[in-house]
């Protein structure tokens, strides 16, 4: 029988337990330098740089970049407004991305980490020498802020990317702590690690939600120096940046200032380069990379080209079906407008053949789907049999495919009888594709935000007019674009769905049946579909790489056999130009481009 003693010293802890829930047994969870969502950290305690940076890379000059169009905001947390390039470099981050491990961060304002085994919450120790760019400290009371704005005012995005943080603690001096409830989720430590910490003194007098030309206060490398609104904006390293010689940011944020000039156009943004009126530019057009360089400072070797391979996961871009349409609602529509898009004919007269086309939204990595279905992934599929294209458990998904010729007869037949079976055909009065019930006419804009786009676009619209449908291209400027998409006001676009090697809970922004209706979320294509739901719900959750691979393919399956996008290309290396007054670490990383490592000769 268990002694007086004993009984009063264990309700004396749990009267303490009742008073101060946030002590529990936290002092049994190690505190760490970094984490990894599946606990294969590459660098120890006691590294002193990342691989991929010179450590004694000079500091000074000047980097000139380009923007495309336009920015009338200094707010970038928000849904309006459109923020310039670079903005991100003047906050800083709980954690920050090594670029040569799948999905590791380490310690940046968080000094040192917390992760219990059932990561259902996460705590991080706060550096005392963390500073604001005005001196004042970083606190727990900033962090905590920041979570609240951003869940209540912050872009839709911040809403579901923090769904499951459900609070924010002090828990300590220096120490606070995210606590996420009921959910399995071992990607949520590292999401919020990611999490910029705003200032609480400077916005909590201010109208969060409201675009602004304000000059925000940082915390990062960088600080704005001059800004020209919707022209350009220039940004200063901070001499005193606190910082500086933390082993994350060691060889990095090398260049003195940063300076980004808007141009209305592609074309001509790359002349301006080849004068010379910036220095580096990611190209992504393989017709400008194959010709559009050419010129006496490219023959003299002023002008650098590179191609930087890389092992990023390309995801998908293609022609994007907004299934809010009426017209594009039936799958059969979808698939049959997929089989007269000609990526060989385009491959072969647009890319000079530089480019693959893309089978899966995970394409380039382990968790693309191939083959049929594994018995880890039809377990996953077979409670929604019912609902589920029966070709998904049946045949593995392809692209159509043509010969390059532009002879695409055979896919206009395909296509024709999709469509007859959706109950569309071509009238014998006007040649023109019409609904079999209502007469109603197929028709639809495909909305750009840049000419890039327009010389793939109108073979496109040439191929469905042989169909009979009416297909027009629309070019706007950024803005414009940008507000429509935000409320999903288009027919058609081209989307790109960008992933990683850790799929997450941004997932949930691109594909759930509650971002199809938030404006200003990526479920652009207007995905409603209670498996995907699920698969989601678990794919966050997974508990291993093993079933995160397979709950990731039998997403991958479902959402490329209800042809939501017609899928494009892609390319496994960076294309850079630059002008040949840098210089490169030896090293570049598998998952990423970082030009910060980068330095001035």
């Amino acid at each position: 029988m268990p002694s007086n003693r004993y009984i009063s010293m264990k309700l004396f802890l749990l009267v303490l337990l009742f008073l101060f829930p946030s002590l529990s047994w936290a002092e049994d969870v190690p505190w760490r330098h970094g984490f990894s969502l599946h606990e294969d950290l590459k660098y120890d305690e006691d590294f002193t740089h990342f691989e991929y940076v010179n450590p004694e890379a000079p500091k000074g000059g000047e980097i000139r970049l380009a923007g495309i169009g336009t920015f009338d905001s200094l707010n970038p947390f928000i849904l309006r407004g459109t923020a310039p390039l670079g903005l991100g470099m003047i906050f800083e981050t709980l954690t920050v991305q090594s670029q040569d491990e799948p999905f590791s961060e380490y310690g940046l304002i968080a000094e040192s980490i917390q992760i219990p085994d059932d990561h259902s919450w996460v705590a991080f120790a706060l550096r005392p020498e963390a500073r604001f760019h005005d001196g004042s400290p970083i606190t727990v009371d900033d962090v905590i802020f920041t979570l609240q704005i951003l869940q209540t005012q912050g872009h839709p995005f911040y809403r579901a990317y923090y769904a499951n943080v459900v609070s924010a603690e002090e828990v300590g001096p220096g120490e606070v702590r995210f606590n996420f409830g009921d959910s399995m989720n071992r990607e949520l430590p590292l999401i919020v690690g990611q999490m910029p910490v705003l200032s609480k003194a400077y916005w909590q007098d201010r109208e969060f939600d409201r675009t602004t030309l304000d000059i925000p206060l940082g915390s990062g490398p960088y600080r704005i120096a001059r800004v020209d609104a919707g022209r350009s904006i220039t940004y200063e390293r901070v001499e005193d940046y606190w910082a500086a010689d933390l082993p994350v940011n060691k060889g990095r944020h090398n260049f003195d200032r940063y300076r980004y000039e808007y141009y209305r156009d592609v074309n001509v943004a790359l002349e301006a380069f080849k004068a010379g009126q910036y220095d580096f530019r990611q190209e992504n057009v393989a017709r400008l990379w194959a010709s559009g360089y050419e010129g006496p400072a490219l023959r003299q070797g002023r002008i650098i080209m590179e191609e930087i391979p890389h092992e990023l996961p390309t995801g998908m871009q293609g022609f994007v079906f907004n299934t809010r349409r009426p017209a594009f609602r039936d799958p059969l529509v979808r698939e049959a407008l997929t089989e007269v898009f000609d990526f060989e004919w385009s491959n072969q007269n647009l890319f000079h053949g530089a480019y693959t086309r893309t089978r899966s939204y995970f394409s380039n990595s382990e968790l693309a789907s191939k083959g049929l279905p594994s018995p880890e992934e039809l377990e996953l599929l077979e409670p929604h049999r019912d609902r589920l294209p029966e070709r998904i458990f049946t045949a593995e998904f392809q692209p159509p495919e043509t010969d390059g010729t532009g002879n695409i007869r055979p896919n206009i037949r395909r296509a024709l009888a999709l469509l007859a079976e959706a109950g569309w055909s071509v009238s014998e009065r006007d040649r023109q594709l019409r609904h079999s019930t209502t007469g109603e006419l197929m028709e639809f804009e495909i909305l750009l935000d840049s000419p890039t786009f327009e010389r793939v676009c109108l073979p496109y619209v040439r191929n469905l007019e042989r169909l009979g449908i009416a297909a027009r291209v629309r070019t706007v400027d950024a803005t414009q674009y940008q507000n429509r998409m935000n409320d999903f006001d288009f027919d058609m676009t081209v989307g790109l769905f960008p992933q990683s090697l850790s799929p997450g809970n941004e997932q949930r922004d691109f594909w759930t049946s509650e971002s199809a209706a938030t404006p200003g979320s990526r479920n652009i294509a207007g995905v409603r579909d209670q498996a995907v739901d699920e698969l989601v719900d678990l794919i966050i959750a997974a508990p291993d790489r093993d079933s995160l691979i397979s709950r990731t393919r039998a997403l991958d399956r479902i959402l490329l056999w209800n042809h939501y996008v017609v899928p494009h290309w892609h390319s496994r290396v960076f294309r850079v130009a630059y002008w040949d007054k840098f210089a490169r670490p030896e090293i570049s990383p598998k998952y990423g481009l970082p030009v910060d490592a980068w330095w001035v000769k």
